[in-house]
C-alpha cells in the first residue's frame, strides 16, 4: 500500500495520522487517511461533502479521538488529491453517482487492512449524506449513523428546477456535460466569498481556516459542479426519495435552521419515517455545523458520540 501525503500542518488532527493511495475496482487512484486511537471504542467512517478533502476533517477526528473513537476519511473521486475526472481540475465532475460506491468499497477494505477497530459508525455530511444513504441501503456495516445537512435534495426555486433537469439532461445528450453548471464558478467558495453573509459557518476563525487550507495547498481546491454532476445527483436523489429508510440503523441527523444549500424539506420527510431516527434542528446553524464555533462543535460531537455508543442500539439491531 503506497503512502500518500497527509498535510498535518493544516489538518490539526490527532497525532499519528496517515494516508495512503488506493486503487478502486474501476481503476481510479483515490486517497484515504486515518487517525487511530489506542483502545478505541470503534471507528467512524467519515463521508465528506462535495469539494471537501481529508484535512478538512482533522478537527472532527480530534473531537472523536477525544471521545474514544478512531476515524477514517476519504478524498472522493474528483476532489481532494484523488484522481480528478475532467481535464479542468477546478470543475467538480462524476460520471455517475453510483461510481462513488467503488470509493466506499475501497474505504472499507482500507479500514479492515489497517485493523481499525469495530464497530464502525458513519458520519456523512452534505453530498456524503447522499452517498452514505445509498451505502446504508446497500448494506454498509455500521452500528449507527449521523448525517450533517445531508444532500437528499438541493435548494432551488420551483421555477429553476425544470430548467436544471432539462439543461443537465440535454448536456449529456449533446456532449457538453463537463462544463460548469450555470451560476457556478471555478474558484472555490471560501476563496471568493466574504465571511459576512457566507452560507457555511457562523464562526469567523473556522471560515478563515478553511480559506488558509486551500491557500496552503491549492491542489485540494475545487470549484462548482459540472452539468453532468448536477444531472446524476438529481437522478440519485430522486431515486433515493422513493426508497424506505433502513430499518436496522439508528440515525441522528442535524439540520441548521439557516440551511441554504441542501433542501430541508427532504430531510424532514426522510427523518419523519426513519425507524429509530432523530432529527435535531439547530437554531442558528448553517451548512457546516461540525465546523462552527467550539461551543457549537462540542454539542454536535457530544450528541453524536452518545448516539453511537448508546447500548440500546444492540437491542434495536437484534
Amino acid at each position: 500500500m503506497e503512502t500518500a501525503p497527509l498535510f498535518d500542518d493544516i489538518a490539526n488532527g490527532p497525532a499519528g495520522g496517515a494516508a495512503h493511495w488506493l486503487r478502486t475496482t474501476d481503476g481510479l487512484r483515490i486517497r484515504v487517511g486515518h487517525w487511530k486511537k489506542a483502545n478505541a471504542k470503534g471507528t467512524v467512517l467519515i463521508f465528506p461533502g462535495r469539494t471537501e478533502f481529508i484535512e478538512k476533517y482533522g478537527r472532527a477526528a480530534k473531537a472523536l479521538h477525544k471521545r474514544g473513537l478512531a476515524s477514517v476519511v476519504i478524498d472522493w473521486r474528483g476532489q481532494g488529491i484523488s484522481d480528478r475526472m475532467v481535464a479542468n481540475r477546478a470543475i467538480g465532475h462524476v460520471a455517475s453517482f453510483a461510481d462513488f460506491q467503488h470509493d466506499v468499497a475501497a474505504l472499507l477494505a482500507y479500514a479492515n487492512a489497517q485493523n481499525l477497530p469495530k464497530p464502525y459508525y458513519l458520519i456523512a455530511h452534505s453530498m456524503g449524506g447522499c452517498i452514505g444513504l445509498r451505502s446504508l441501503l446497500n448494506g454498509l456495516d455500521v452500528k449507527a449513523a449521523m448525517f450533517s445537512a445531508p444532500m437528499w435534495g438541493i435548494q432551488m426555486s420551483v421555477a429553476l428546477r425544470p430548467i436544471a433537469w432539462g439543461l443537465s439532461a440535454m448536456s449529456r445528450q449533446l456532449g457538453f456535460d463537463e462544463t460548469l453548471a450555470p451560476g457556478q464558478f471555478e474558484k472555490p467558495y471560501v476563496l471568493r466569498a466574504a465571511f459576512e453573509g457566507n452560507t457555511l459557518t457562523n464562526d469567523r476563525d473556522m471560515f478563515e481556516t478553511l480559506g488558509r487550507q486551500l491557500r496552503s495547498y491549492p491542489d485540494l481546491g475545487l470549484g462548482g459542479p459540472s452539468l453532468r454532476w448536477l444531472n446524476t445527483s438529481l437522478r440519485e436523489m430522486h431515486r433515493l426519495s422513493a426508497l424506505p429508510s433502513p430499518t436496522n440503523i439508528p440515525c441522528l441527523t442535524f439540520l441548521g435552521s439557516k440551511e441554504a444549500i441542501v433542501d430541508p424539506a427532504r430531510i424532514h420527510e426522510r427523518m419523519a419515517s426513519w425507524p429509530d431516527g432523530q432529527l435535531r434542528v439547530i437554531a442558528g446553524g448553517q451548512h457546516e455545523m461540525m465546523m462552527d464555533s467550539p461551543t457549537f462543535q462540542a454539542k454536535i460531537f457530544d450528541a453524536t458520540v452518545s448516539h453511537f455508543l448508546d447500548t440500546t442500539h444492540a437491542k434495536v439491531i437484534a
